[in-house]
């Protein structure tokens, strides 16, 4: 059995398949970021998934892709949860999550720019064979523009500094629980606080028509584009990808962002793992 999985911050989508390329089940945990987990977190959202723990001795091959897996110290951290989770496992490796959205919006050898903009957020320059990524995430607390934390973070400032609209502020402050206390538990006491920030990027979503989230949403767009986009000097030569549900439900917004900055949009999709697998397939196949 190959188990092919992709994890965010928030959550993890995992596929098995058979040695020849056929899909056996799919299933999903919370997210397994290791950055912001410990080990013991990590293992306890894999164990208990029924699915994962039934047929964890009938893994052979694991591929993962994940926020937080691109620098050593955690890539062996949730490695060392999967050496002994899948136990019988003869090849497991673990790559970013930008190595996923590549293989799931990339064309052949195309040179393009591939975004990831979901709770958190990065980019990456393609050249068709390997990957460029100038910029190292310092995290969500001083990165991840145009992200669902980022969002979460202006909401949540801006209305407790009054400068929200009074009619959304009301609906807005229905909607959640926003005391400081309920607030400030959540970012310095539990686990995940960028998956709890990027929560509140659902009511961007739902009310981006109101002028006060167009305005917020062509904010974090512009910054994302400047500081990410913008490094790589053939930006306005080749497409740029995006993959994540944050690019997916705000398509129209980051269209128009682009075409501001004469960018070429290319592909936007929500999660990367139909792409991902068929990447794989393409190599079982071949053998």
């Amino acid at each position: 059995m190959i188990l092919i999985v992709d994890s965010g911050s928030t959550k993890t989508d995992w596929i098995a398949l058979s040695d020849d390329g056929n899909e056996l089940f799919q299933t999903q945990t919370l997210g397994l970021n290791p950055q912001v987990l410990s080990q013991e977190i990590l293992r306890e959202r894999i164990i208990n998934n029924f699915e994962l723990y039934k047929h964890r001795q009938e893994v052979k091959k694991l591929y993962f892709y994940g926020a937080g897996c691109g620098v050593e110290k955690p890539r062996k951290l949730i490695k060392e949860v999967f050496d002994d989770f899948f136990s019988l496992a003869d090849e497991i490796v673990v790559k970013e999550d930008t190595y996923a959205a590549i293989y799931a919006v990339a064309q052949n050898d195309t040179p393009s720019i591939v975004c990831i903009l979901g709770t958190g957020s990065n980019c990456s320059y393609y050249d068709g064979k390997e990957i460029d990524q100038r910029v190292i995430s310092l995290g969500y607390i001083l990165m991840d523009d145009a992200s669902g934390n980022y969002f979460g973070r202006q909401l949540i400032r801006d209305y407790h500094f009054n400068k929200f609209p009074k009619a959304l502020a009301e609906k807005f402050g229905k909607a959640y629980d926003l005391s400081s206390e309920t607030v400030k538990n959540h970012l310095y006491k539990n686990p995940n606080p960028n998956t709890y920030l990027a929560t509140f990027a659902r009511f961007l979503i739902e009310n981006k028509d109101e002028e006060y989230c167009q305005g917020l949403i062509k904010r974090g767009l512009s910054l994302f584009i400047e500081n990410q986009v913008l490094q790589f000097d053939d930006a306005r030569e080749v497409p740029v990808h995006f993959v994540g549900s944050i690019a997916f439900y705000l398509k129209k917004e980051l269209k128009a962002v682009l075409e501001d900055y004469e960018l070429k949009i290319g592909k936007v999709l929500k999660r990367p793992i139909d792409g991902l697998v068929a990447h794989h397939k393409g190599y079982i196949l071949q053998k």
